[in-house]
């Protein structure tokens, strides 16, 4: 079984071999059967049974020329009165191959040209023997196979065509699959990046606050800059088991511990956010309305992103004295946040790069944020000074 695979695969590897030794057999079949017969003068029987042959050779290189080639043997054996003989099977195949792999005229022409092969040979060369009728039939037997040789052919043209366009469709949906992959990748990444931003902005701001205050009463209250120590070491701690679980996503074939991750934050601990706020020496109001209700994990994080990033900011630029309100709404369908300061703010030119955190890219993570979920987002100076923060999270996020 494994030699003729091979045997079959060198085939398909070199036509031109098939092709040519085909031409041979049909040669030595026309030699034989010319010698028994006598189908014609030698001297033009000869050359147009080389000719054949030399069609059934070249019929998959130039299938176009073979077949007007084979057209003109055919005239020419009208012509020099050579009769029908072995090396006409040729004309049958030039048919088919033109069918499967030649041009479309080219096709069309031989179908035309061998259904009128047969008719055109018995008005030149008649049969005594049969009466009309017979042949008639003898006609349409023979003009039957050159029909059958161009189907046959068409229907290969076909079915090559059909599994082409299958290949093209499976490359087409393999480069979209690729294509889908990379930008599932760069929005992971993106994500990611919001996250450690976020989780960077707020802890670090806290951790150099809280350093600089003790430093500054580290002679004076002894026991303020041992406290201020004591949340610089707690933030730190929280900002690195945050850091820890949004980097263990980038880890592949590791088992982390479980310990070693923390729940995404939602909207309960926002209070809890708030209340490190207040004891890092910030004044915010914090308040809820409206009946507090499950929300999708999404819009919970969301919330307490743009919250955390809200309070970062006016701790960074607010200046001294600066206060802060946070309102968390619940309408029916989906959750308002409003936060707000009355600082001095962050410099106008800020503002107008989209952001305040002095690269321009905390309000255009908030807008990401918000816009992953389907919600809306204004925010900008208050009159008077300070700035607001507006958000609303529909319940249903964006698909």
């Amino acid at each position: 079984m494994g030699y003729v695979q091979r045997l079959y695969d060198f085939l398909r590897r070199h036509p031109m071999w098939v092709d040519g030794s085909w031409a041979v057999v049909l040669l030595g079949i026309s030699v034989v059967g010319g010698v028994a017969g006598g189908y014609g003068s030698p001297a033009a029987a000869v050359p147009l049974t080389l000719l054949l042959c030399l069609v059934v050779a070249l019929r998959r290189r130039q299938p176009e020329k073979m077949l007007l080639l084979a057209t003109a043997v055919g005239l020419a054996q009208l012509i020099t009165d050579v009769r029908i003989g072995p090396a006409d099977f040729a004309m049958l195949v030039i048919v088919y191959t033109v069918a499967a792999e030649g041009a479309r005229w080219a096709s069309r022409f031989a179908l035309g040209a061998g259904l009128c092969a047969a008719p055109v040979a018995h008005l030149r060369w008649p049969n005594d023997q049969t009466n009309v009728a017979g042949n008639i039939a003898l006609t349409i037997f023979m003009t039957v196979p050159f029909a059958l040789a161009w189907v046959l052919g068409d229907s290969i043209r076909t079915r090559r065509a059909y599994f082409a366009q299958l290949e093209e469709r499976a490359a087409r949906l393999e480069k979209e699959r690729e294509a889908q992959s990379k930008v599932a990748v760069a929005a992971e990444r993106a994500r990611i990046a919001r996250e450690l931003h976020d989780v960077v902005a707020h802890n670090v701001s806290v951790m150099v606050v809280q350093a600089d205050g003790a430093a500054y009463v580290l002679d004076a209250a002894p026991d303020q800059a041992k406290k201020a120590l004591e949340t610089i070491s707690s933030t730190g701690r929280q900002a690195l088991a945050e850091m820890r679980r949004l980097l263990g996503v980038l880890r592949t074939g590791e088992h982390q511990e479980a310990g070693e991750y923390v729940p995404q934050p939602d909207v309960q601990q926002i209070e809890d956010l708030v209340e490190q706020c207040r004891g890092h020496g910030l004044p915010v109001d914090f308040k809820v309305e409206g009946t507090p209700r499950p929300l999708p994990s999404g819009v919970e994080l969301t919330a307490y992103r743009i919250v955390q990033e809200a309070l970062t900011n006016t701790r960074k630029h607010g200046g001294p004295g600066a206060g802060a309100s946070v309102r968390l709404v619940y309408f029916d369908d989906g959750l308002g946040l409003l936060v707000e300061d009355d600082g001095k703010g962050a410099p106008h030119e800020l503002y107008e790069e989209g952001g305040f955190d002095g690269q321009g890219h905390g309000l255009i993570g908030m807008r990401e944020r918000v816009g992953m979920v389907g919600g809306t987002l204004d925010a900008g100076p208050r009159p008077g000074g300070g700035f607001r923060i507006s958000a609303l999270l529909p319940l249903k996020t964006a698909g």
